[in-house]
């Protein structure tokens, strides 16, 4: 580990017509420590392992690229990419979104130089749409505290939303501080487990110490299209925010944390998965979630029983036919 250098991991696939505004958003950076950035490069279809060569043959002593062969997936190849990173810091930038502040790593890095006790400063962000290219806040941000004890976070962090209480992209963190955290707790950063690598970051990073918040937008986070949080069907969908829901649980079972909005966020989704189930049309995905519901121990609220009631097989199918309906009508128009 080298501790005059910051990490910048970029994990990529298939965005040969983004990683090149990534890269330069990176690039770009005004900073008192130098930089290495290390690419994941996801066994890409297109040209995007192309392009990443062309900026490393422009950049030998910055630009490292695991060229990943096969697929390893996106959680897999975040973790791999972060054991191989040497800096003291860490910092990462997906391959479709970009960095909007030059002096982001530079504001970042000095609180951690100058804060021994904050294991990971994060910022405010703007949404991209990669369609029209306009920008916009994601709303409030639930901590805009400067500086606040970590552990005040954490049902926050197990809770994520629409706007997360720690955005990744965004953050900058100590590297010995999350290697420890990966030996002590493997089986929470074991990708096989749980397809979702921001929210065991940031809840250990938090849990081990303070965590810093800078309030002014450093990234553009794209929206639209394909991810591993917005995949293109409905079983996939039901897959991640089960696996994500597994995740959080499982954390505070571990950490014996419990609170009634913590209740209330796993009947929330157990809801979000029985309506996925509904969508799909698929009875084992029904089944999958009433386990869950089992076994998390999660009650029925109005919103679970309502999904049940919709989910039972004479009711499913006429809703179904309903819904398509509704929705060809809407497509014709």
């Amino acid at each position: 580990m080298d501790y005059e250098l910051i990490s910048v991991i970029v994990c990529t696939y298939n965005q040969e017509d983004t990683i090149g505004r990534t890269l330069d958003s990176i690039l770009s950076q005004e900073c008192h420590l130098p930089i290495e950035i290390v690419i994941g490069e996801d066994c890409s279809t297109d040209r995007t392992l192309a392009v990443c060569q062309q900026y490393q043959e422009q950049h030998p002593d910055t630009i490292r690229i695991l060229a990943n062969k096969p697929n390893k997936g996106f959680v897999r190849n975040y973790f791999d990419c972060l054991r191989a990173c040497r800096g003291k810091y860490i910092a990462d930038c997906a391959g479709d979104d970009f960095w909007i502040d030059k002096q982001k790593l530079e504001k970042s890095s000095l609180i951690l130089d100058s804060n021994p006790d904050v294991g990971i400063v994060h910022t405010d962000w703007l949404r991209h749409n990669e369609q029209t290219k306009e920008m916009a806040s994601p709303g409030r941000p639930m901590f805009r505290q400067a500086y606040i004890d970590g552990k005040e976070m954490l049902i926050g962090i197990l809770m994520p939303r629409e706007r997360p209480a720690i955005q990744l992209c965004t953050s900058m963190y100590r590297n010995e501080w999350i290697q420890q955290a990966m030996r002590d707790f493997p089986q929470f950063f074991d990708p096989d487990t749980y397809q979702c690598e921001d929210v065991q970051i940031a809840f250990f990073l938090a849990r081990m110490g303070r965590v810093a918040y800078l309030d002014t937008p450093t990234l553009a986070y794209t929206c639209g299209g394909t991810t591993i949080s917005n995949p293109d069907n409905e079983e996939k969908l039901f897959l991640f925010w089960a696996n994500t829901t597994r995740l959080s649980f499982d954390l505070a079972q571990a950490f014996d944390i419990h609170d009634d909005q913590l209740d209330r966020f796993f009947q929330a989704r157990i809801h979000k998965l029985l309506m996925h189930a509904f969508r799909s049309g698929k009875p084992s995905l029904k089944t999958k979630a009433l386990k869950m519901q089992q076994e998390i121990n999660v009650a029925d609220n109005r919103q679970i029983l309502f999904a049940k009631v919709l989910l039972l097989p004479a009711i499913w199918q006429i809703m179904r036919f309903v819904r398509n309906v509704l929705k060809s009508n809407k497509t014709q128009k």
